[in-house]
């Protein structure tokens, strides 16, 4: 619907449209014309629109139409909007809409004023080397993060809007000359193929854009902190920058990149392959050590040390509960004290933690519950779980399908299991790039920067599983 020569029938459109009370309609008086200011009270800077949008306005001799008016307002992004539709959309995103008497068309202009934080290390990031700075809730301030550290031409910014009610902006990112054009049209479609109602935050848009939608495994990157979005737009990745989000989303993600950090890059390469070895030994240690401690002692006892079988013996003595049921319960007390200390607040979930993992282990030895050596598996597969935060998710399902496993079948079942995952894993793509790689399928180019990581000047290409467009990243002297 176009706009309207008449004011009066314009404020009554948008006032059908707009029946909230934090809508204002401001009226102005022109040289003799009537003019009306439209905006969201809460999203717009009245002092702003006051000084740089009336006031000059006031100045002319006579009132200006929409079009002279566009030339004498001394802001960016001022422009005319034709149509009731237009203005509508234009008001919801925050901007402030005059309408003038006797005029076709209405003027849109940008006095928007956002409270957000301000920039600071993100609590999910902390390094001891390296930039402390982390992304916030405004996609401007990100995208200038992002703009700060990459100064290029091919740097590109697409825009889209996503959610019915919420209208949400998102920003596709990637570098033009280096990300692969299948790649970018491919994240770009499924961005514009979203259908939802809203999108409060960036998991939402990580969810629908996936392939594989019921894995356990994650299929996107994500990342709080711009000099790894950076550094992965470099490799030919792309960033999906969500509004009202901290954690920009990557694409694609590769499992192996969680066991890698950023602070990898900015120390010592003996420190930093030592860390990944902890790790990699870490994590298995976190989903193999419960089911490898119960399947010994009900399928395999021979396998078990005569003096660590006394040791058993000794602890178990007494317990009514069976190896697997003993792990399993204290299994599931973990995930309690874990999910409680989260959900409280700060300092009281750190105390809950402390006092309830110490209060709870020691009663239920004492009671005959549960034996010591459980105690210490549990504890010792929850710590090592936490050297990989992104992979908490998913292992810990994997360290309950294993006990079960454990239980029920022994080492033949953990085989069996292990091979399944191998095989899920090794056949999984997301964004056309295996799950596995550099693995499988086996890429030696790219084990420079895998289970170890090589000296940076011996890093000439960039990774050949993103398919780079531009493959050389350094340029060695001869």
């Amino acid at each position: 619907m176009k706009i309207s020569p008449c004011l009066e029938v314009n404020k009554e459109r948008l006032k059908k449209i707009f029946s909230s009370d934090d809508v204002v309609f401001a009226d102005y008086a022109l040289k003799g014309r009537a003019v009306t200011a439209v905006f969201v009270d809460s999203l717009t800077d009245k002092k702003q629109l006051s000084l740089s949008v009336i006031e000059p306005l006031k100045k002319e001799k006579k009132c200006p139409s929409a079009q002279k008016a566009s030339t004498l307002i001394p802001l960016a992004g001022t422009s005319l909007i034709p149509t009731i539709e237009d203005a509508e959309s234009e008001v919801l995103a925050g901007k402030t809409i005059i309408l003038f008497d006797k005029s076709p068309f209405a003027l849109s202009v940008d006095v928007k004023k956002f409270d957000s934080r301000a920039i600071a290390e993100p609590p999910t990031s902390t390094v001891v080397k390296g930039p402390r700075e982390g992304f916030t809730e405004n996609i401007k301030t990100n995208l200038s993060l992002v703009r700060r550290r990459i100064k290029s031409k091919f740097l590109k910014v697409e825009n889209f809007k996503a959610g019915r009610y919420t209208q949400t902006d998102i920003s596709l990112v990637y570098l033009n000359s280096i990300a692969e054009d299948s790649l970018v049209k491919k994240v770009r479609e499924k961005i514009k193929n979203i259908k939802i109602d809203g999108i409060p935050d960036s998991s939402y848009v990580a969810k629908i854009i996936t392939d594989h939608k019921t894995s356990v495994f994650k299929q996107t990157g994500g990342t709080e902190k711009p000099d790894i979005l950076c550094a992965k737009l470099l490799e030919g990745r792309v960033g999906i920058i969500v509004d009202g989000s901290p954690i920009v989303i990557t694409a694609p993600y590769v499992l192996f990149e969680d066991f890698q950090s950023a602070e990898d890059y900015y120390q010592n390469n003996y420190r930093s392959n030592m860390a990944r070895a902890i790790r990699f030994v870490s994590l298995a240690i976190a989903v193999l050590l419960p089911a490898a401690f119960v399947s010994p002692q009900l399928f395999h006892l021979q396998v078990i040390p005569l003096n660590f079988l006394l040791t058993i013996v000794s602890s178990i003595k007494g317990i009514p509960l069976s190896p697997s049921f003993e792990m399993f319960f204290t299994l599931l007390i973990f995930e309690i004290l874990n999910e409680a200390s989260v959900r409280m607040p700060k300092y009281v979930g750190m105390a809950l933690s402390i006092v309830g993992a110490l209060v709870l282990g020691d009663t239920a030895v004492r009671a005959g519950i549960v034996s010591t050596p459980t105690i210490l598996i549990m504890a010792l597969s929850g710590i090592c779980l936490y050297t990989v935060p992104e992979l908490v998710d998913s292992m810990s399902f994997l360290r309950l399908i294993y006990l079960l496993v454990a239980g029920s079948m022994g080492a033949y079942g953990l085989i069996l299991v292990t091979a399944f995952i191998t095989i899920y894993l090794t056949s999984m793509e997301n964004f056309d790039v295996p799950f596995l790689a550099p693995f499988a399928p086996m890429v030696k180019e790219d084990f420079k920067d895998s289970f170890y990581m090589t000296f940076v000047p011996n890093m000439v290409n960039r990774p050949l599983t993103f398919k780079p467009k531009d493959k050389v990243r350094m340029k060695c002297d001869e």
